[in-house]
């Protein structure tokens, strides 16, 4: 957990030094997905779940709200898979080099502020805090270049930065609405 919380921390304050650090790590798909994503997916749903079955006046029934809970667990660790793909897939487009396993990392590591913003979930009032979580938007553009081997060009970075954000927006807008 204490690794967990470092990284957490080093991603969020340091972007810039701590994509190299991630780009030079062995990580398969199982650890990003157990020891990461699957941890820190949970906080929006669990919390979600509390807000809508025990804080305020509207509350939805438990049972109902667990299946909503656990349908879009699933879909966001799903999201984040197809993420990283569509980052690979685009990867010679914009000149950068196909990479799966980088791909992954970047999707996992970019959603991390959108999956703590997640807490505010809990006070049905606060929902309109998830905006937090485009900062995700900026780790991503920040760790394109490092990981995926996009050519020295902001502007190459931000472009194909866009189109792996309108793609992964699809996902969220499907958990929107379920």
């Amino acid at each position: 957990m204490r690794n967990l919380v470092e990284r957490i921390k080093a991603l969020l304050l340091t972007p810039r030094t701590e994509w190299p650090v991630i780009g030079r790590e062995r990580t398969t798909a199982g650890d990003l997905f157990v020891n990461y994503a699957a941890i820190l997916a949970a906080i929006p749903e669990v919390a979600h779940l509390i807000g809508q079955s025990f804080v305020g006046e509207d509350r939805a029934p438990f049972l109902s709200g667990l299946l909503r809970a656990v349908i879009s667990y699933a879909v966001s660790l799903a999201a984040v898979y197809v993420v990283a793909g569509i980052i690979d897939l685009l990867a010679p487009r914009f000149g950068a080099k196909k990479n799966f396993p980088n791909a992954l990392k970047l999707s996992v590591y970019s959603y991390t502020p959108l999956w703590l913003a997640g807490i505010f979930l809990i006070v049905p009032g606060l929902n309109f805090l998830l905006v937090l979580g485009f900062y995700g938007f900026y780790l991503l553009w920040v760790g394109l270049p490092l990981l995926m081997q996009v050519p020295n060009s902001d502007g190459e970075a931000l472009r194909y930065t866009a189109v792996v954000a309108a793609c992964a927006l699809v996902p969220l807008l499907v958990l929107a609405i379920v």
